[in-house]
C-alpha cells in the first residue's frame, strides 16, 4: 500500500518506521509512556501514523532492539522497566573511603543494579587533541590511558577512557593492568593529588566504530560523550576522562544552588 505523503514527509527525510519509533521513543523517555505501560495497539498506531502493519512492526522492532520495550507473542508491547537511567555525576566524584568499593559501583547498587567494570587496556599513548589540551601536554606529548567498560547486569553501558599525566602515574599501580581498589580518585588522593574540582563538557555525537561495538548499540543513535577534567590543588589537571553512554538509555542530572 502506498501511503500518501504528508507535510511531515517533506521536512523529515527519514523512513516512516524510523519516524514512528522516534515519536514513541520520545514518549517513553519523557514518561508519557511509563515503565510497564502498554504501547498503543498496532491498529491504533496504523491509524495515528497512516502506516501499514509492516511499517508499524518495523518501528516496534527498533524499540525492542534498543531495549526500550518488550514484546511477547500474543501479548501487548510494554515499556521496559528502567527504560532510562539517571546518572548524577557529582555522586561518584569523591574518593571512596577505606575498604569501600569505587563510588560508581556503590551508586549503582543503590538502584538495585548489579554493576561491575572490566579493564580493557592500560598503555602509554598520545591522547586526542582535546584531552591533550586539558592535560596541558606539549605537542606530541603522551599520557597514561586506562580504558574500561562499565557493565550493568552484564550489559555494557559506558565506555570509559581515562588519561593521566605520566609524571603522576609512573611507579604507581595505575601503570599496571589491574583494577585499583577504591578507584583512581582514591589512589590519586593517597598520592597527594586529591580531586578538588571537576569540569564536564557533555555533547551528543554519532558513535564511533569503537563505541558502537563496545556498547553493542542497535543503531546509530547518538551517544552522550562526556569530557571530564579533574583538577587538584593549584588547578593542576590530574585526570581527563572521555565517557560514552548510549544516549537513548541515559540522562545526566546536575544540581545547582543559586549563588
Amino acid at each position: 500500500m502506498t501511503v500518501p505523503k504528508t507535510e511531515a514527509d517533506a521536512h523529515d527525510p527519514r523512513s516512516l518506521h524510523e519516524r514512528i519509533a522516534a515519536d514513541l521513543r520520545d514518549e517513553i523517555m519523557s514518561g508519557d509512556l511509563s515503565p510497564s505501560a502498554k504501547l498503543p495497539s498496532t491498529a491504533q498506531l496504523k491509524t495515528r501514523f497512516s502506516a501499514s502493519n509492516a511499517t508499524v512492526q518495523k518501528a516496534l522492532r527498533l524499540l525492542k532492539d534498543e531495549h526500550l520495550v518488550i514484546g511477547r507473542p500474543g501479548a501487548a508491547v510494554t515499556v521496559r522497566e528502567h527504560r532510562q537511567r539517571t546518572v548524577r555525576p557529582a555522586s561518584s566524584m569523591a574518593p571512596a573511603g577505606p575498604g569501600e568499593a569505587y563510588r560508581w559501583l556503590t551508586e549503582a547498587a543503590k538502584h538495585g543494579v548489579r554493576a561491575r567494570s572490566k579493564l580493557l587496556d592500560v598503555a602509554e599513548t598520545t591522547p586526542p587533541a582535546d584531552v591533550a589540551v586539558a592535560l596541558e601536554l606539549p605537542e606530541g606529548g603522551t599520557a597514561l590511558l586506562r580504558r574500561q567498560i562499565l557493565m550493568n547486569d552484564d550489559e555494557p553501558v559506558e565506555l570509559v577512557k581515562s588519561y593521566y599525566p605520566l609524571e603522576i602515574a609512573r611507579g604507581t599501580p595505575m601503570m599496571e593492568r589491574r583494577k585499583i581498589k577504591g578507584g583512581t580518585p582514591t589512589l590519586l588522593a593517597e598520592l597527594g593529588h586529591p580531586p578538588r574540582r571537576s569540569v564536564d563538557r557533555v555533547s551528543a555525537r554519532v558513535p564511533t566504530q569503537e563505541q558502537y561495538t563496545a556498547l553493542r548499540l542497535p543503531s546509530s543513535l547518538p551517544i552522550l560523550r562526556t569530557l571530564r577534567v579533574v583538577y587538584s590543588d593549584e588547578e593542576r589537571p590530574i585526570e581527563v576522562t572521555v565517557m560514552a553512554k548510549a544516549g537513548h538509555l541515559y540522562e545526566l542530572r546536575y544540581e545547582f544552588a543559586p549563588e
